[in-house]
């Protein structure tokens, strides 16, 4: 499913028009962003946790030399999913 089949599911759900559901859709998107770049998480129960996560530097091979490089530290975005998620998966 991408952006717009999304936008569209959740207009015909909440019975709105696609316009206030991409609207909708992209403060959500936003608000979790800001939260991440603040470092906070972002939980909604059962369905799960947006969290930052710390990667520490490490050795990394260039596949195509074999040449032995340095990756740099970083924060990456973690999504940990819930339970009812999880479940409806099953």
């Amino acid at each position: 499913m991408n952006k717009s089949q999304l936008v569209e599911s959740m207009a015909s759900a909440a019975a709105i028009s696609k316009a206030a559901s991409e609207k909708a859709l992209n403060g959500m998107l936003a608000a979790v962003t800001a939260a991440l770049k603040k470092g906070d998480k972002v939980t909604l129960v059962g369905f799960g946790t947006f969290s930052v996560a710390k990667r520490a530097a490490r050795q990394g091979r260039n596949p195509q030399t074999g040449k032995m490089i340095k990756i740099k530290a970083k924060k990456v975005a973690k999504f940990k999913s819930g339970s009812k998620l999880a479940n409806a998966v099953k």
